[in-house]
């Protein structure tokens, strides 16, 4: 089987191109090489999507072609210059592609216009519908949640293993019983892989079922074996602290604002655990993180809190 990525440099992309390659089939990763390296074993073709004829460099038919675009215009030139050389199409898309985020309903938003900025990061949910409706319902869509595991560099779930794993005490976001759903980088990629070759077609919520954060933070402590001291932080005081949710500077990753945002952790799983999805245990997922964390020399700092910045909220939560 010949499989066609488009990307394969990064993350997910890299993961689902070093599984195919285990599967036995020939991999061929078409990107610009800037975000990394693609995995041994595999052709890469060095390309520039944004350009009409970008793709030219790929030469020959494909059973399969795995997309993880997130740009309207570089999807429809992908649909055109790949016409008659590709079988199944699928492609990773995202839970941001839904509306109202205090919702689990399954209402998406419009089509990003063809003369917006696709660029514009709170464009990125309307974007990836605009991809989805340009691919139609042969495509197998995959809307990932939050996606974890060896190699994330976002931070957001490595945050936490990598504070978990430092000990003392811990601030912890929000209330015990919210609910974080998440998926491990590995299980997303054979899924992908899975529903790829057997022809799966239509869109799936590609995320574990919803589970309590304090639950979250006792299973990463199973896999680092630790038992950490966990002070937890009303989103009151979050929110007069300053302390951004989900990711960045000055943030507490997989926190939330409720009930406005209620429904991004609520996901109904139930159809792709259905089509095959396999969950491994986040305890897993977090030793393999921290091993991860300590090979490669990652430093942790494009989400979450400073030392001295949790030090000072703890003190400030205990007077």
């Amino acid at each position: 089987m010949r499989t066609l990525i488009l990307g394969g440099t990064r993350f997910l992309s890299r993961e689902t191109a070093r599984q195919a390659r285990d599967r036995g089939h020939e991999v061929v990763c078409a990107a610009r090489g800037l975000a990394g390296d693609p995995p041994p074993g595999v052709e890469f073709v060095r390309v520039d999507r944004s350009q009409d004829g970008g793709l030219a460099p790929v030469e020959g038919t494909f059973d399969l072609v795995i997309d993880v675009a997130r740009h309207p215009s570089v999807v429809r030139r992908a649909i055109t210059e790949l016409a008659g050389r590709a079988g199944h199409w699928t492609f990773v898309s995202s839970i941001s592609v839904y509306a109202d985020p205090s919702s689990v309903n399954q209402v998406l938003y419009e089509p990003l216009a063809a003369d917006a900025d696709e660029t514009d990061p709170e464009n990125y949910g309307p974007a990836k519908v605009a991809c989805e409706r340009i691919l139609g319902d042969q495509t197998f869509h995959v809307r990932a949640g939050l996606i974890v595991g060896p190699e994330d560099e976002s931070d957001r779930f490595t945050y936490w293993v990598d504070r978990l794993a430092r000990g003392g005490p811990v601030l912890a976001p929000g209330s015990p019983e919210d609910p974080v759903q998440l998926v491990d980088v590995r299980d997303l990629a054979a899924w992908t892989l899975d529903g790829a070759e057997n022809g799966l077609t239509g869109p799936y919520d590609a995320i574990c079922p919803p589970f309590p954060r304090a639950e979250l933070f006792a299973r990463i402590a199973d896999g680092l074996e630790v038992r950490p001291e966990l002070v937890w932080a009303g989103q009151e005081f979050l929110a007069e602290q300053k302390v951004e949710p989900w990711t960045g500077p000055r943030s507490l990753p997989m926190w939330l604002p409720l009930p406005e945002w209620s429904g991004l952790m609520a996901h109904d799983a139930s159809a792709a655990l259905a089509a095959g999805l396999r969950i491994r245990p986040v305890a897993d997922t977090a030793r393999d993180t921290l091993a991860w964390l300590r090979e490669s020399g990652h430093q942790v700092s494009r989400s979450g809190l400073t030392s001295a910045e949790e030090t000072e909220l703890l003190h400030l939560l205990r007077r």
